[in-house]
This record gives C-alpha cells, structure tokens and sequence, in this order.
C-alpha cells in the first residue's frame, strides 16, 4: 500500500499487490470507481468523506424553490411601475398589469407586491416584457385610491421583505385603512410641502413626528390640524424624484396606512387588558415577559410578534 499525501487532501491508495483490501473498499470494487479517502481542508479535520471516481452516470438535480417568509414592506419604494391595462378579466375578477423593472426580477406566483402602499398578489408576469399582474378585489376598489389609476398612471412599487431583511422605513402591512385627498402643495426650496384632509376616524391616529406609509411611502408627519382634519408631509428632492405622490394634483385621492403600533395599544388599552395587568403584584413578571420577549425578537426575527411590541409599551408606562 502506498501513502499518498498533499496539501489539500490524505489518499490512501490500494497497492497492486495482493495485500488485504479494507473491507469497506470491497463493497466498492468496480472498474468505474476506484476508492479514496480525502480529508476535506474546509470543514473540520475530522471531517473524512468516502467518494469514487467520477462515472458517466449523473444524478438526476432537480431545482426547488427554497421557501422564503415574505410578511411585510418597509415604505421604501424600490420603483415606479406604469399602467399598462386594468379592468375586468374573463375569469370575472378585476385585474391589473403593471410594467416593472426591477420588483419583477425574481418574481414568482403568489408574491406579495405593494402598489401605492397596497399589498396585491402577483397572478401572473412575463420576464421578457417586463409585466405582472395582480387581482383586486371589491373591497380594495372601495378603501384605496387604485380606482382612480388608468393605462399610462405611474404607481410606486415594493416588493415585501423577508423578516431578516433591512427595515429601512417603518413596519408597513400594505393593508391600506382609507385614503385622503390633497388639499394643499408648497414648494421650499428643493423640498415639497404636502396637506392632505382625511377622516376624523384616520385622523386619531397620526401624531406630529410620527410615522404615516402614504401611498406606500413611509414618511414622517410634520403638523397635525385637528379643526381642518388635515396634516401635512415634506417630501425631500430625492423622494421627489422617487415617488408618485408630487405628480399627483390637488383634489386627488392617495392611500393611508397608519402606524400599527398606535392600533394596537389603542386596542389594548380598550379591551380592559391593562386593568388585569395593573392588579399584579409581581412586577417581576414583567420584567420576565420583557426579557422573553425581546430574546424572541432579536434572535429569531420573528417580526410576525409585532403585537408584543405595543404590549410591552402599555405595561411599563402604567
């Protein structure tokens, strides 16, 4: 038997002599295979792996789309799409094509995209025209300003992130809760002032430095009206030249998701939730939900826990 051995890997290589083979290597005698045994330099040493020759036989390699978590959006617009045709499809739905550039890159059936802050879900794409489509429902003709979109309108695009991914904005669900008319548009300097007038019931929501996704945008509010049920947003010079919204004119409509944390404890704190909690006398309880809680968090990116969030922030401030 002759030892051979080099930099990247051991070989113990059978002599032609009549010695004792290894019983291992009997299971293998074939004139297409012939037996190493190879220490692989990027695992660990004891890593040992057993492989033959390569032969003219390949195994069959089938390609499986690795399932990715796809639950939320950021309100950073990747791009803006153009309407290329909308109405009523055959199957009796209401359907919407929208050419894209880059959202449509690694696209697949079933897909979450957000238009105008809306989340769809892709039905059907074409790579090479650079297309997909996404049904509406009534429901969402009725609560989003989409009704007013026809061939030629810009939209803004987002794909959803995985939980893993960069939340550059703020937590956006696609999950529009009304819209709101613009009533007022100011230009300073480089940036844009916009007003907008919404309902009393949206209103409650948006306090002044808070986050609003606004046509699936994610901005900061500057000024709250409560007489007027208005409030206004600057838009910056390079989301101008980003977003839909500065293309919009007076009298049009735009999509409103409010802050979800805010919907949240306002939930808790009207369920009588609170009260039960305040009646512990094991503060320490707290203290073990909190640290629980963020471990899960951080650890597992579990952003589908966002409820605990507002949770927390009621308990603590009582």
């Amino acid at each position: 038997m002759v030892l051979s051995a080099s930099l990247h890997s051991l070989c113990i290589i059978p002599h032609t002599s009549q010695s004792k083979i290894p019983s291992i290597f009997n299971l293998l005698k074939s004139p297409l295979a012939k037996p190493h045994l190879k220490i692989n330099p990027i695992f660990k040493p004891s890593s040992l792996s057993l492989f033959t020759q390569p032969s003219k036989l390949r195994p069959k390699t089938q390609n499986f789309r690795t399932p990715t978590i796809r639950s939320l959006f950021s309100g950073i617009v990747e791009e803006m799409g153009e309407i290329k045709q909308l109405g009523m499809a055959d199957h009796g739905g209401f359907d919407l094509k929208i050419h894209a550039k880059t959202v449509i890159e690694d696209v697949h059936l079933g897909d979450s995209i957000a238009v105008n802050g809306t989340c769809l879900t892709v039905t059907d794409f074409d790579t090479h025209l650079g297309e997909f489509t996404v049904g509406l429902a009534p429901e969402t003709l009725r609560k989003t300003s989409l009704s007013e979109l026809e061939p030629g309108s810009l939209v803004n695009l987002e794909r959803a992130i995985p939980p893993t991914g960069r939340m550059g904005g703020h937590f956006v669900q696609g999950h529009v809760d009304g819209t709101a008319e613009i009533v007022g548009k100011q230009v300073e300097g480089d940036s844009l002032w916009i007003k907008v007038k919404t309902d009393k019931n949206l209103l409650k929501y948006v306090v002044p430095k808070g986050f609003i996704a606004i046509d699936g945008t994610s901005l900061t509010v500057v000024d709250v009206f409560e007489e007027e049920l208005c409030f206004n947003f600057m838009l910056v010079a390079y989301t101008r030249q980003k977003v839909v919204i500065p293309l919009k004119e007076i009298g049009q409509k735009v999509n409103l998701e409010v802050d979800i944390l805010g919907k949240y404890v306002e939930r808790l704190l009207s369920s009588g939730f609170v009260d039960s909690i305040k009646g512990s006398r094991f503060p320490e309880t707290h203290n073990k939900a909190l640290s629980i809680s963020c471990q899960n968090l951080t650890t597992h990116h579990h952003i589908c826990e966002l409820p605990v969030l507002p949770l927390l922030l009621v308990i603590f401030l009582q």
